[in-house]
């Protein structure tokens, strides 16, 4: 099934770096790991309203030409601030990317870390592309997702007009933690079955683990790999552009890796940042060899409020 529900895999750094580095980066790792610490749907006092409300926020005072002047703790909350009440996403493109090259290289981190990056259950369309075996599709996946935590519950449907059309899995960490139910689509989707979640079946469509669905994910990954740069005790170069990718106009963060995979999760990697909300709507993931290997674009995301139905295979709405 699609989702290649595998686990991405994790490499351990093999480079060696001379202890000068490592001492003069080790401060920074200390206050990246206060930033990195898991917190991916926490909500706090600064949630943001529900997609596409308006807010009654007051924009920042400071203007965005200023902000790289503020404190770290004042950037971040500027950034909030601005989000929150659609300064932000008011600014034109070269005020943003001259605003994002302004600030403290551990705001954006900050800002992601305090999210929330996600919501305690939401509903989002996904369009996802996936390099397997060497092979780029020739169309993405256009996936429908409902997603819960507590317990990790999620149910995924590919649409029509992508690949691998009506496909369903249902995953309930609180059943099997290890297995999904689903069934593929066309003449075999009369034939559901139980599979693990790193089992032939799932590898076969997915780099990825149906667990890894969601804005959570990818800013976790995020954060991770920028802790990986401070302890390698190497800058993480940055360029800042503004995109309109798939109707989804984002603030464009793209790092380099200096020795790219098995080290990091990619040689460059583009991230996609909201203007409305604290997570990434884009991603695209390039390989040593230069070629992109992930595009992911979170079309439209909506927090929910989902019954036990959602995520039971019985429910007539779905084809199990």
């Amino acid at each position: 099934m699609t989702y290649r529900m595998s686990a991405r895999s994790r490499r351990t750094p093999s480079s060696r770096f001379l202890s000068a580095a490592l001492l003069a980066a080790s401060g920074a790792l200390v206050a990246f790991a206060a930033i990195t610490a898991p917190a991916a749907f926490a909500q706090n006092d600064d949630t943001p309203p529900a997609l596409d409300t308006a807010s009654a926020v007051k924009p920042p005072a400071t203007p965005a030409k200023q902000a790289g002047k503020l404190t770290l703790d004042q950037q971040v909350k500027w950034l909030r601030a601005a989000q929150q009440s659609g300064a932000l996403e008011k600014l034109d493109d070269e005020q943003l990317v001259a605003l994002f090259q302004s600030l403290d290289p551990l705001a954006l981190p900050r800002y992601i870390k305090e999210g929330p990056n996600g919501y305690p259950s939401y509903e989002f369309t996904m369009a996802r592309s996936e390099r397997i075996h060497g092979q780029w599709p020739d169309k993405p996946d256009h996936m429908l997702v409902r997603l819960a935590h507590e317990p990790l519950r999620i149910y995924a449907k590919w649409l029509p007009d992508g690949a691998h059309a009506g496909q369903e899995i249902i995953y309930d960490e609180s059943k099997r933690t290890d297995e999904m139910y689903g069934h593929l689509g066309g003449i075999m989707n009369v034939m559901p079955l139980w599979t693990s979640l790193n089992g032939a079946l799932a590898r076969a469509q997915s780099n990825h683990q149906v667990r890894d669905l969601g804005t959570e994910y990818i800013a976790n990954q995020y954060l991770a790999e920028g802790k990986k740069y401070i302890e390698a005790g190497v800058p993480r170069s940055t360029q800042v552009d503004v995109r309109t990718v798939d109707g989804v106009r984002v603030v464009a963060f793209t790092f380099e890796s200096p020795t790219g995979q098995p080290q990091f999760y990619a040689k460059k990697e583009t991230l996609g940042l909201d203007l409305r909300h604290p997570y990434f709507r884009t991603v695209e993931s390039y390989g040593n060899d230069g070629r992109i290997f992930e595009k992911i674009v979170f079309e439209n995301i909506t927090p929910k409020a989902f019954d036990d139905s959602t995520f039971d295979p019985q429910n007539k709405a779905y084809k199990f």
